[in-house]
């Protein structure tokens, strides 16, 4: 072959391999893409379908969380995973106070919102009537000898605290006041009907294992307590005493088949304040569900060396309890535990995550960074030291070495009516599973 018709050869196969090879980056792009596509829409299915008012909050009336354990065991069952037990479940019993039914509050004759004007006491008892109102000055609140005065001539009425009264700077009379409003809701000595507290703070709930003595209230507004002459209200309460579970599911490693790496995410939420209004849950944390089932189906297809464990965590709002039991109760001894991961709260990430127990594993911390830093994953991993407020708690203080993770940034939306799911943004979700992925395959 000629020089002219060996170069003409050489050009065109250049010209042909560098097509080939531009197509097979563009395919593997192309997959990438469409690969973290279905994942972000299987977390968004995932996401609305936990805070759909079907589930009514995930909480105890109506069978919320029921309802939603089936849901992740029936996603589960989809995705192939193995059980330790038959049908996934690992029940236990709990008590909990619950709002069935009516939720009305007046005050003098204007009707509040539920959920938007103000929240009933977790532990609050059942109340219906009218009732007159006494309105307690700070002064009076913190001296101890017109405090109880107050309290012992209210028999049968309303007592109503204004939070403004107590500036930031106040810290010993703060502390007063929720020592003073604790014993106002809960002392079973005292014979007034109740309380309100006033605030111009963002409201948030909880659940109570309780239920007190009388029924007390935080609203919203700007009122003045001085004009409020009666309170009128409608409450329904029940305590209730059910079985809940875990759910749990696991993919075989591949090469240390009897250890484990563990993904837990708690799927319960705080339920229904009366009979209309109920706590979606979104991002609190049908979110960190949603990165959990995401883990298990990127996983069952890619079998880790390591097996690799999903724990859907009950009554984590109770007091973590479904993580308590599960830790008393271990389907497999705790020492086998390689590496835990705790998510809650995974739908934002505009500021990047915080670690907790980033400082207590720092090794591990150090890897999760590096993985970030190398790939442009997300803005931040930022470190925390330890926090006893998640499910992996009682892991930790059970020697099993773990992260809590949450996400920072976006939305502010947290034990509200608010905490929806067509508002949370899962911005950051696709690099954040990423991330999660290189780390749990680093082992």
């Amino acid at each position: 072959m000629n020089v002219y018709l060996r170069n003409l050869s050489y050009n065109f196969s250049k010209k042909k391999f560098m097509k080939k090879t531009v197509f097979i980056i563009l395919l593997s792009l192309f997959c990438s893409v469409a690969l973290f596509s279905q994942d972000i829409n299987y977390a968004g299915k995932i996401v609305d379908t936990l805070a759909s008012e079907e589930f009514g909050g995930r909480g105890y009336v109506e069978d919320g969380h029921l309802k939603a354990a089936n849901y992740i065991r029936e996603q589960y069952a989809l995705l192939g995973l193995n059980s330790f037990s038959n049908g996934y479940f690992q029940p236990f019993k709990v008590k909990v106070n619950t709002f069935p039914a009516s939720m009305k509050l007046f005050l003098n004759d204007k009707e509040l919102v539920p959920g938007e004007d103000f929240h009933v006491d977790a532990a609050s008892s059942p109340a219906k009537g009218t009732f007159e109102v006494v309105s307690v000055k700070k002064k009076e609140l913190l001296a101890d000898s017109v405090f109880l005065a107050i309290v012992d001539s209210a028999r049968g009425e309303f007592l109503v605290i204004d939070e403004r009264d107590f500036t930031p700077a106040d810290k010993k009379a703060r502390e007063k006041i929720r020592q003073r409003m604790n014993y106002l809701k809960y002392s079973p000595e005292i014979s007034i009907a109740g309380t309100i507290l006033l605030t111009q703070k963002k409201l948030t709930w909880h659940q109570s294992v309780k239920q007190g003595p009388r029924v007390s209230f935080v609203v919203k507004g700007d009122y003045n307590r001085n004009k409020l002459k009666k309170v009128g209200i409608d409450v329904d309460a029940k305590l209730k005493k059910l079985e809940t579970q875990n759910v749990i599911g696991y993919v075989e490693g591949t090469e240390k088949p009897d250890s484990f790496l563990v993904a837990t995410a708690h799927y319960d939420h705080l339920g229904k304040m009366g009979e209309d209004v109920y706590f979606p849950g979104a991002n609190d944390n049908a979110s960190g569900v949603a990165m959990m089932l995401n883990l298990a189906k990127y996983f069952k297809k890619n079998p880790p060396g390591y097996s690799l464990v999903f724990i859907a965590l009950g009554a984590e709002e109770m007091g973590i309890m479904g993580a308590r039991h599960f830790v008393k109760n271990p389907v497999f001894n705790l020492d086998r535990i390689k590496f835990l991961i705790n998510f809650d709260l995974a739908g934002t990430g505009e500021e990047g995550i915080k670690v907790v127990n980033g400082k207590v594993f720092r090794d591990k911390f150090d890897r999760l960074s590096q993985y970030n830093a190398t790939n442009d994953y997300l803005k931040a991993v930022k470190i925390r030291g330890e926090a006893c407020i998640s499910d992996h708690c009682p892991f930790y203080r059970n020697d099993v070495p773990c992260f809590y993770i949450y996400t920072l940034g976006g939305i502010k939306a947290y034990h509200d009516i608010y905490d929806k799911a067509e508002t949370l943004p899962l911005t950051e979700f696709v690099d954040y599973f990423r991330l999660m992925v290189d780390f749990f395959e680093g082992f």
